[in-house]
């Protein structure tokens, strides 16, 4: 469930620090658009790393991303956090779990953390933004700016009713975990693109949420992109066109999905999402209008230098 090794592209070391894993959702009510034929006739590959044996079981994890570049320690998504209430998604409801100890074990401190990137405003991506301090919660990087959507900082905060009052968990999480680090002084919106330093750029990337971004990193003769929630499953890079049940505009997000593809297997991106298990990153090929999957380099395969 952890791991103190990364990879080096560029100039830029990447390791990531999971928080959960294991079986999600059966494949097609996780993408309504795919049929069990599909999941059947992949089932060779996924298993076990991306489905669970014997129930069909999507098997996801949740993570964050870990990256050094220029100077700076950054993380890309938080992930659940502790003590959230969140009725909807009894999975993570009042979760307790280890997550600050496995970034410490890894050799990182919240003090250490200069700058957290939201790729979008869902629970699983956003809870360790704060902690409970004695009943209030407060930035749990203190020294940390952070990257939010502003697209989805509107549609999910106050003024839009949060996301027009759609789930209880969207007021929620706003309130435990965004509108903290506002108050704190330490949140930065940005719309379309936005330069982070000379490796890394964020892409407004919408369809899942209304701001889902990507995080392009181009460091030497290498190349990858952070892709958030884009895909759910390997399953969705061969059928692009496959949504998630968890995408708000399904359309949108698959006319988006192909776009990003695309970009990355004509640049020789990495594509690393936020849930993949096993490997977590995979090099795609175009075949025609659709893509095939190429090596899965392990970010965690080669040791990690101590800071």
């Amino acid at each position: 469930m952890e791991s103190s090794q990364s990879i080096v592209l560029g100039d830029v070391e990447i390791f990531r620090v999971l928080e959960w894993q294991g079986p999600l959702l059966p494949g097609p009510d996780l993408l309504p658009g795919s049929t069990e034929q599909i999941w059947s006739g992949n089932v060779d590959w996924l298993v076990p790393e991306h489905q669970e044996p014997g129930t069909g079981l999507v098997v996801a994890t949740v993570q964050t991303w870990v990256l050094r570049s220029a100077g700076r320690t950054i993380l890309i998504d938080t992930g659940v956090g502790n003590g959230r209430d969140r009725p909807s998604r009894p999975l993570f409801h009042r979760r307790t779990g280890d997550f600050l100890d496995r970034l410490a074990r890894a050799g990182v401190r919240p003090g250490d953390v200069d700058l957290v990137v939201n790729t979008h405003v869902h629970g699983d991506h956003v809870g360790w933004n704060t902690v409970d301090a004695d009943g209030e919660w407060v930035p749990a990087f203190p020294n940390a700016h952070y990257l939010i959507p502003a697209v989805d900082d509107a549609w999910f905060g106050p003024a839009n009713g949060y996301a027009r009052g759609r789930r209880p968990d969207d007021e929620l999480l706003y309130e435990d975990s965004i509108a903290p680090v506002h108050r704190a002084g330490r949140a930065i919106l940005w719309d379309d693109s936005y330069r982070v330093d000379d490796n890394l750029t964020l892409e407004s990337a919408p369809g899942h949420t209304p701001g889902s971004a990507v995080v392009h990193l181009a460091s030497g003769a290498d190349r990858a992109v952070f892709v958030g929630d884009l895909v759910h499953s390997p399953l969705q890079l061969l059928h692009p066109a496959c949504s998630s049940c968890l995408c708000q505009d399904p359309e949108q997000a698959a006319t988006t999905r192909h776009r990003i593809l695309e970009r990355a297997a004509d640049t020789g991106e990495l594509v690393v999402p936020a849930h993949f298990a096993g490997a977590g990153a995979v090099e795609i090929r175009r075949a025609g209008t659709q893509f095939t999957l190429g090596d899965w380099p392990s970010p965690l395969s080669e040791p990690r230098r101590t800071p």
